[in-house]
């Protein structure tokens, strides 16, 4: 399907078209429905991972069933069709092998997911939303699962992710200046890159502060850690967007986005804290 009839088309993300000239304050306008969605999607998530894990559980089924819809209609897939019906299929069945028995197995529905739906479509982009998304599902199904050990960790996680976003829009709109990657995402910028890395290692420091009253020396490279990976989720999801011709992923927000461009750091951020949860051992924090 051409990238410019998905956007045509109710429900389907909105084709790219060229940006209007800016005006005074321009820069500014996203702001208010950036605020609009902080406060309608973090109370829910925060209250989720707090009153336990089967609240999680039930927030990431949510959650994987609308990113894995939205990846299929990105690549100009059908949900009815055998290949476009497995990625939700394969992503939420990770997840809950994961919770059941363990991120091992969700790893090899994830593998399996992938490779069905290739040799059902015959197309890797499709199937790539599988790894894409499977692999965070097992990742927050698997830290979240670990008392309260797990609780903190993915607070940590989520807190630093939205750190490094908060502070690379801030930083990308005050100062400005070169473009970090213009192929993929003309409004990204190195100064925003710069602060969203530093808001993500301040807020990773207070946030290790306020959950154990200590922070240790190498709370910064593991904050600075997952905050790169936040930011290549971005980019990660950009390009996604970019090769497909389109503007958003969704409309979870009318003119503003849908799930996967509201979650793109957290996909490839969880999986990294998951490998460092890994080094660092069950029941301990990310940044022992």
């Amino acid at each position: 399907m051409p990238a410019a009839s998905v956007g045509s088309v109710p429900g389907r993300p909105e084709p790219i078209r060229p940006p209007a000239p800016a005006a005074p304050g321009f820069r500014w306008g996203d702001l208010r429905m950036r605020v609009l969605s902080a406060v309608l999607l973090a109370p829910a998530v925060l209250a989720c991972l707090w009153f336990g894990a089967w609240w999680w559980t039930a927030l990431l089924a949510v959650a994987a069933a609308g990113l894995a819809v939205e990846w299929v209609q990105l690549c100009g897939g059908r949900l009815a069709s055998p290949a476009g019906a497995v990625v939700p299929l394969a992503v939420l069945a990770a997840g809950a092998a994961a919770v059941a028995d363990g991120e091992m197995l969700g790893v090899g529905v994830v593998a399996a997911g992938f490779l069905l739906a290739w040799g059902l479509g015959g197309r890797a982009s499709l199937a790539a939303g599988v790894p894409y998304l499977g692999l965070a599902m097992v990742a927050l199904a698997w830290l979240r699962d670990d008392g309260d050990a797990g609780r903190a960790n993915v607070l940590f996680l989520l807190l630093v992710v939205w750190a490094s976003d908060i502070g690379a829009y801030l930083a990308g709109r005050l100062v400005g200046g070169p473009k970090l990657a213009p192929r993929i995402s003309p409004s990204k910028t190195w100064a925003g890159a710069v602060g969203g890395l530093i808001a993500a290692m301040a807020v990773g420091a207070a946030a290790a502060l306020a959950l154990n009253g200590g922070v240790v020396p190498h709370i910064l490279p593991v904050a600075a850690g997952i905050g790169l990976a936040a930011q290549f989720g971005d980019l990660l999801e950009s390009a996604v967007k970019r090769h497909y011709g389109v503007k958003d992923s969704g409309w979870l927000i009318p003119g503003h986005g849908g799930l996967l461009d509201r979650l793109d750091g957290v996909l490839t951020a969880a999986p990294t804290a998951a490998l460092l949860a890994v080094l660092a051992g069950r029941g301990v924090e990310l940044w022992r």
